[in-house]
């Protein structure tokens, strides 16, 4: 029996513990073996993670981005509305944009139109809001007036308007009925200046009637400025010897030639005007020799001319002369 009741160690157990190396920390080994324990192995089969419920609103997240933008929009225009409609009505009701004054008109580009005929067409203007006098309107009656060609009507803010006018360029006076006006290449009759304005000097044209229609008399001096042409052609400037050119019959085109021994009226047809009126200046002298008075000289025909045609004598008293000279009618080209 050991003494004091002392139990035995076995063997073994000593020495496994003199095989613990003396240099190892107790709590270093305590501390791998708890990491040990922290490390989890990886099971072989991975299971489906259960999903989790997502709570959702009551429209797509699409259609509520469409819905934020859409609502945005109308916020802004609601906005521009609103800023529009106190811009007009302060534009409408302000008294900064009232034309309280003819002195607020501004007129450029008249001489032959007078203050007081544009003021017929706007006098009705004063007083109102410029906003709402109707200009294209307004032009349109300005282009009414026979001396205006066309016309512009402006605003300038605050309270003014600038009107221009662009006036018709006369080329004839014209005799319509007993009265003589002046007429532009579009045969728009124009009543004479005043008194103070420019002269002019222009051959009078006959044969419109008094009726006719604006097409017609447009015709008609289309017809002039082709005679004007021809005779001026070459540097020839036989246009200003013609005191009147009668358009009646645009198949015979008479012109008054203002010659000092007297006044001549000579047929030039429809064509070769430049051609046959050479051949009056050329025997003109010979033909006042050779007859008492020369009235009116016919030159509408081929290798003749016919003198005083139009005197009120018997056809057996004209006389026919063939000058020498003188080119047989050529044949219009079709």
């Amino acid at each position: 029996m050991p003494r004091n009741n002392v139990p035995l160690i076995p063997d073994d157990a000593i020495n496994s513990r003199a095989a613990v190396p003396a240099t190892e920390d107790p709590d270093d080994a305590l501390d791998s073996r708890l990491l040990d324990l922290d490390v989890e192995e990886e099971p072989a089969f991975l299971r489906g993670q259960k999903r989790v419920p997502v709570r959702r609103g009551p429209l797509p997240r699409k259609a509520a981005n469409r819905l934020k933008i859409a609502l945005i929009v109308v916020a802004i225009a609601a906005v521009f509305g609103a800023i529009t409609m106190m811009t007009y009505r302060y534009g409408a009701q302000s008294w900064r944009f009232r034309l309280d004054s003819s002195d607020q008109l501004e007129i450029s580009g008249i001489r032959h139109v007078t203050r007081a005929q544009v003021m017929d067409v706007m006098g009705g203007d004063i007083g109102r809001n410029v906003f709402f006098i109707p200009l294209d309107e307004r032009r349109k009656q300005l282009e009414e007036i026979p001396w205006v060609e066309s016309a512009s009507v402006m605003r300038l803010l605050p309270n003014r308007l600038q009107i221009g006018i662009r006036e018709r360029t006369p080329v004839a006076f014209v005799q319509v009925g007993s009265k003589i006006a002046l007429i532009d290449g579009n045969g728009v009759v124009m009543d004479l200046p005043a008194a103070a304005a420019r002269k002019y000097s222009f051959p009078v044209i006959v044969g419109m009637g008094v009726s006719e229609p604006l097409s017609t008399r447009a015709a008609r001096m289309k017809l002039f400025c082709r005679v004007l042409h021809d005779l001026d052609s070459g540097g020839a400037n036989y246009s200003r010897d013609l005191s009147e050119v009668d358009l009646g019959d645009p198949e015979d085109v008479k012109v008054t030639v203002a010659d000092p021994n007297g006044e001549v009226l000579v047929h030039l047809g429809s064509s070769e005007y430049l051609e046959r009126f050479k051949v009056y200046v050329a025997h003109v002298q010979e033909w006042r020799q050779q007859f008492q008075k020369v009235h009116s000289v016919d030159l509408r025909y081929d290798r003749q001319v016919i003198v005083n045609p139009d005197d009120n004598n018997p056809p057996q008293a004209r006389s026919v002369a063939k000058p020498s000279g003188t080119k047989p009618r050529r044949r219009a080209r079709r």
